[in-house]
This record gives C-alpha cells, sequence and structure tokens, in this order.
C-alpha cells in the first residue's frame, strides 16, 4: 500500500480532510447518564400517547395491538444493538452519516445528509413544536389555529406556529450556550418525561380491570372481519395490513440513533455509546408496551380506536380522573414533547456539521464557537428551515413522503455493517456468526415493512415520491462538486490559519 492510501485511510478515520482537522473542536464533555437521555429523552415524543388508536383501526383486537408493538420493539432493538457495534468503532460526530460513508462512501452518506437536513430532521422539528404549541393550547385557549395575520385563504400564521416558532428560536439558543447546557436539561425533561409514563402506567393498571377480567380483552391474533370490512381493507392481504399498522409504534419508537450523531462529544465513548443505545431503548421499549396494556385495561378497543384527536392517553386520564384527566395529558405531552425537541435539536445539527468537515456543505457549518464549542452556525441554520416548515404547515405532508426512505437508509446502513464486519471482524466485533444475526434480522423485518409500503395499501406514492425525493439529492451533489467555488467551502478558521 501506498503512503498516499494510508494517509487517505487516517484522514477518513479521523473525519475528513487534513484542512478540517484545523478547526476547533467538538468537547467531549457528556457521560453515559446524559447518552442515555439523549436516546430516551429523543425516542419518547408524542407518538406514544396516540398511535395505538390508529393501530387499532387497523388491526382490531387487544392480541393484535401488542403484536404489533412487540414487533415494532423488537426490531427497534435489533436496530439499536446493531448501531451499537458501530458507535463502538466510530465515535465521531455525524453517526449515522458517518457510519455510512464508512461503509459504502460519499454519495450515500450526502444523501443521507440531504433528505435529514431537507425533511426529516428539520420536519421533525417542526411537527414535535407545533406539537407542543397544540397540547399549550388545551391548557391556554389563547393559543389556537386561527389564523391573526391572512395571507392568502389557505395560508396564515397562528398563535399556535407563533408559540412553535419562539419554542425553535429559544431552544436554539440555549444550545448555542454549550452542549453541556443542552444535555443538563435534557437530563431533566428525560427523568420527568419518564416519570409521567410511569404515573400512566401505574394508574391505568391501577384502575383499569380489564386485564383482570376474563373476556374483556379480544386477544386472538388474527384481524376480524368486520374490522376489514369497516376499513375499506379486504382486499388486502394480513400481512399488508400489519406492515402498515406496524408503522405508527416503529416510528414512535425512532430516534433512538440520535445519540450516535454527538459521538464526538461523549466520554469514553467507545464504551458509553454502546452502553447508551441498548439501556435507553431497552427503557422505552418496555415502557411502550406497559403504556399499551394500560390502555386496555382501561379502554375498550372502541374506545381507544375512537379516542378525540387520536389522544388515547388523554381518553384513559380522563376516564379515571374526569374534566381534568385531558389537562392532566396535556401537561404529560408537553413536557414529553419539549425533552424530544430539545435532544432532536442539538444532536441532529452534529450531522450537518460532519458533512462540512468532509466539504460535503459550506465550511461555516463545522465552525465551532471557541468558548462554548458548540457548531452555533449549524445550530441556527437548522432552526431557520424548521421555522420556515413549522410556518408552512406543509411539515407533516413532507414527513410523509420520508418514511419509507428513512426505513431504506437503516436498512443500508446495516447492510453497511454486515459488509465492514466481514472485512474487519475485530474492530466492528463482528467476529461470530450470531454477530452477524442482528443486522440481518434487522434487514428482514425492515425490508418486509419497507416491501409493504412501496406495493401494498396506499403509501406506495408517498413511498416512491420519496425516494425520487432522495435521488434529486444526486443533482445536488454534483452540482456542489462542481459548481460550488472552494472559497465558499472554507470556514474563518480556515481563511485565518491560511493567512
Amino acid at each position: 500500500m501506498s503512503e498516499q492510501d494510508q494517509s487517505n485511510i487516517v484522514e477518513r478515520r479521523q473525519g475528513g480532510s487534513g484542512s478540517a482537522q484545523t478547526q476547533g473542536e467538538l468537547n467531549q464533555s457528556l457521560g453515559l447518564f446524559s447518552a442515555l437521555t439523549v436516546v430516551a429523552g429523543s425516542m419518547v415524543g408524542s407518538g406514544i400517547f396516540i398511535v395505538s388508536a390508529e393501530t387499532v383501526h387497523y388491526v382490531g383486537t387487544g392480541g393484535m395491538l401488542m403484536a404489533v408493538w412487540i414487533f415494532s420493539a423488537v426490531l427497534t432493538l435489533l436496530g439499536a444493538a446493531s448501531y451499537a457495534k458501530f458507535a463502538g468503532h466510530l465515535p465521531r460526530a455525524g453517526g449515522q452519516y458517518v457510519f455510512l460513508k464508512e461503509a459504502w462512501g460519499e454519495i450515500p452518506a450526502f444523501l443521507y445528509g440531504w433528505v435529514l437536513f431537507t425533511v426529516i430532521q428539520t420536519g421533525f422539528l417542526a411537527a414535535v413544536a407545533v406539537a407542543f404549541a397544540r397540547y399549550v393550547g388545551v391548557l391556554t385557549p389563547e393559543i389556537n389555529t386561527r389564523y391573526f395575520v391572512q395571507l392568502s385563504p389557505q395560508f396564515g400564521i397562528s398563535s399556535e406556529q407563533m408559540l412553535a416558532v419562539v419554542v425553535l428560536i429559544v431552544l436554539t439558543w440555549f444550545n448555542t450556550t454549550g452542549i453541556k447546557n443542552g444535555a443538563a436539561l435534557q437530563n431533566v425533561f428525560t427523568t420527568l418525561k419518564v416519570i409521567a409514563l410511569l404515573a400512566v402506567i401505574l394508574i391505568g393498571l391501577s384502575f383499569g380491570v380489564h386485564l383482570f377480567t376474563p373476556g374483556a380483552i379480544d386477544w386472538s391474533l388474527h384481524i376480524p372481519q368486520q374490522t376489514l370490512l369497516a376499513n375499506d381493507l379486504g382486499h388486502e392481504s394480513m400481512m399488508a395490513i400489519f406492515a402498515t399498522a406496524a408503522v405508527g409504534p416503529l416510528f414512535s419508537a425512532d430516534a433512538w440513533n440520535y445519540v450516535t450523531f454527538i459521538g464526538g462529544e461523549v466520554r469514553d465513548a467507545k464504551v458509553n455509546l454502546p452502553k447508551a443505545l441498548i439501556m435507553g431503548t431497552v427503557l422505552v421499549l418496555v415502557l411502550y408496551l406497559l403504556v399499551n396494556l394500560a390502555y386496555l385495561n382501561v379502554l375498550t378497543l372502541d374506545e381507544i380506536q375512537t379516542a378525540p384527536e387520536q389522544r388515547v392517553a388523554a381518553a384513559l386520564m380522563s376516564r379515571v380522573f374526569g374534566p381534568h384527566g385531558a389537562s392532566l395529558m396535556a401537561m404529560v405531552i408537553l413536557v414529553s414533547a419539549f425533552g424530544c425537541l430539545n435532544g432532536m435539536l442539538f444532536s441532529g445539527a452534529r450531522v450537518f456539521y460532519a458533512m462540512a468537515k468532509d466539504r460535503l456543505l459550506f465550511r461555516r457549518f463545522a465552525e465551532v464557537d471557541p468558548l462554548t464549542k458548540s457548531p452555533n452556525f449549524a445550530l441556527w441554520v437548522q432552526c431557520a428551515w424548521s421555522v420556515i416548515l413549522a410556518l408552512s404547515g406543509r411539515y407533516s405532508d413532507l414527513l410523509a413522503y420520508v418514511v419509507f426512505t428513512s426505513l431504506l437508509f437503516y436498512i443500508i446502513t446495516m447492510a453497511g455493517l454486515i459488509k465492514l464486519g466481514l472485512q474487519h471482524p475485530e474492530e466492528y466485533q463482528m467476529t461470530r456468526k450470531r454477530d452477524f444475526a442482528l443486522p440481518v434480522a434487522y434487514i428482514a423485518g425492515a425490508g418486509f415493512i419497507a416491501l409493504y409500503l412501496l406495493i401494498g395499501g396506499d403509501k406506495w406514492f408517498t413511498s416512491l415520491a420519496g425516494v425520487l425525493f432522495t435521488l434529486l439529492g444526486l443533482i445536488v451533489y454534483f452540482g456542489w462538486k462542481k459548481l460550488v467555488p472552494a472559497q465558499y467551502q472554507e470556514t474563518w478558521t480556515d481563511r485565518r490559519n491560511a493567512s
């Protein structure tokens, strides 16, 4: 191997071009507990409180409801356990982007970053911020969806949107003061939301009677004929319906990979990142399964399916505490959404930082504030695009188009782990056949969901559109490489060092 080849390998392992190394670096300041709260805090948003209504709509029995959630939990845990091997070997800022680049090269990694920035990351931030504002509206009628600025018959600005914008800006500012502050806030809110989930579980299991009443819950593992007819699903196969029903639970448990984005800021990351991934994911998944048992214990399947605005948890609390139950649940969801928003906000920006270090984004994205050790420019641009999406009201439409694509990138990353595990078994701790069982099983399960999203039901159009949008990133990539002058890819730090 030539000296140049060896130099290129070392450079790639260190995370980018040599000039990138002259920039300020992120600071390894987070311990295991902070990493764990990023996992749990990013996973638990508002999905667990509403998704079960749609799941029951598709499957029709308590047994199938739990089967879908168990399947989603197992698949998520397989993903986290597989990523733990990546994280233990490549604990760098950027996480999944870095994994893709290491396994498959620059173009797949860029496409992931492209979709993450334009839709997945910023779209989820907009959605969670608006969800937060919407639940504030449950407590304060002044926060609502009525436009106080009407720009067109279909477009305007509401107090709900403005509150979402304020929350995004304030949290972004707070995280520009340093990741230790952002992590401290995350620790507090994740602890509060875990306590809140435990309270919902305890209330549901204590005040309900269905679990202990024979015949009160239909535990059968088949979809009733009346459910198929009522929802016009008679033409669909049971596999297609199961796959469609699993989408909500699966993405309610998503964002477990966000802790890998901050890999460069975790102390003893080779040990702590894998631990945080496994421990945080297991904690959340156990809570999710118990919450669904609490729903079944208090509410009938019909009440779960027809809960107002799909707020199943609010229906449970209203059954136990009367009119005050909805307000109590709104406060729980506010805590949950705020913590989720904070965790996703400060971790996601590290992907764009990593892309800029590889000269795949404007170099200012890679600049680190010398005092706070945070990528403030990346944080503020992420905030700006999230604000635009929140004000546009189109974030939910955009997210629908990338559900399939997001799943596809997980599958590609797992295939990358298999590839690298075969090439470097010792480095990736892939020395036994059973080590490969984790990513293979994940690919099988996620491939099952992806296949039926593409060929079954009413999701094929949005799935295909999401792929086309992702491939649009190829035009951006080659345009960037060819058209953007090198000086616009430099940071202020690069120019200062050159002078």
